[in-house]
């Protein structure tokens, strides 16, 4: 059996994209900078840097860390992946046991902007949002009040919530590995954690994709679990009522469905035993993305958009229903 992530093949919610760009022609085309929502204790056994980084994806830059600090790499924390190709702003945590002069730190494309202290290490996840810039770039005219009118159904209503390609791996090889260790071949713990991660993602968008399909992406069914806007919190749902629909129409809750592990009866069997035998915990995720802080200007042959999404996200996802794009070859 063989599978392909085929996020592009994925059904649209608000329509077929409305005109082909291309995207990072050039890192400040794709801009990303963390929100934490809290601020680090200012002391402790922990520096926390805020570090902007061009060229360079986040576990790159945890190894030049720990190298400087002379740690472990996995004492090393941060709390998300961040795009290579583009320019990025997030938070590292180092243990301060070797109390290093981060004045003296050098890396290629990284530059540590900032460093407080804080009493533990940075988990993941710990943060509460990812704000983008993105210019997209187009040779054709575009329809601008058709893509003003798109942005606005966005902006009210939402996207669904997609696993990005990125998390598949360059042509989905993720899924490849993820079909090699349930069928029994031995990985290392990275790459055991990109095959399981890759599969309950793919597993997800299928069944995303086919509400989507039937028009429910943004409603709660019976068998549905509600997922509380903004945080993590997930409930379940005895009985959809008036309060119920109310609060899911306004975004108050979206519609949650779960991510596949231990016991969870999915096909194909041998992917479902590989997840039994890994004692991977079930979990669940949010149909729909909520979009906040929207903004869109027009420029000759350009159209900037920036906007907030949370944890989890994927800011492809909200493109997606927007425009069909490119990229240079990395």
């Amino acid at each position: 059996m063989t599978h392909t992530s085929a996020v592009n093949e994925l059904p649209h919610a608000h329509g077929a994209p409305l005109f082909h760009a291309q995207i990072r022609t050039q890192p400040e085309d794709f801009q990303v900078t963390e929100a934490l929502g809290w601020e680090p204790s200012g002391d402790g056994e922990h520096d926390f840097l805020w570090i902007q980084k061009i060229g360079a994806n986040t576990e790159w830059v945890a190894q030049r860390l720990a190298e400087f600090a002379n740690v472990p790499l996995s004492d090393v924390g941060f709390s998300g992946m961040k795009d290579r190709h583009a320019v990025t702003q997030q938070w590292f945590s180092v243990p301060r046991w070797h109390k290093p002069n981060w004045a003296e730190f050098v890396a290629e494309g990284v530059q540590v902007l900032r460093v407080e202290r804080h009493l533990r290490k940075l988990r993941r996840g710990a943060h509460d949002a990812n704000h983008f810039r993105i210019v997209l770039r187009f040779s054709e005219p575009i329809d601008t009040n058709a893509v003003t009118q798109r942005l606005n159904a966005i902006d009210t209503l939402g996207v669904p919530n997609y696993y990005g390609e990125q998390r598949f791996g360059r042509e989905g090889g993720n899924l490849g590995l993820a079909e090699a260790w349930a069928r029994g071949k031995r990985l290392s713990r990275n790459k055991r954690s990109l095959a399981i991660s890759s599969m309950r993602s793919h597993l997800f968008n299928q069944a995303l994709g086919e509400r989507v399909e039937a028009g429910t992406w943004n409603q709660l069914i019976e068998g549905d679990k509600a997922n509380l806007q903004g945080s993590k919190s997930v409930f379940e749902i005895s009985e959809i009522d008036a309060e119920l629909i109310d609060r899911c129409a306004h975004m108050d809750i979206h519609p949650a469905l779960p991510l596949a592990g231990e016991g969870s009866g999915i096909e194909p069997a041998h992917w479902q035993k590989a997840l039994d035998k890994a004692r991977v915990a079930p979990d669940s995720r949010s149909l729909r993305l909520k979009v906040t802080d929207l903004e869109s200007s027009f420029a000759e042959g350009t159209l900037t958009l920036s906007f907030s999404l949370g944890t989890g996200a994927f800011a492809t996802s909200v493109l997606r229903e927007l425009c069909a794009w490119s990229q240079p070859s990395v």
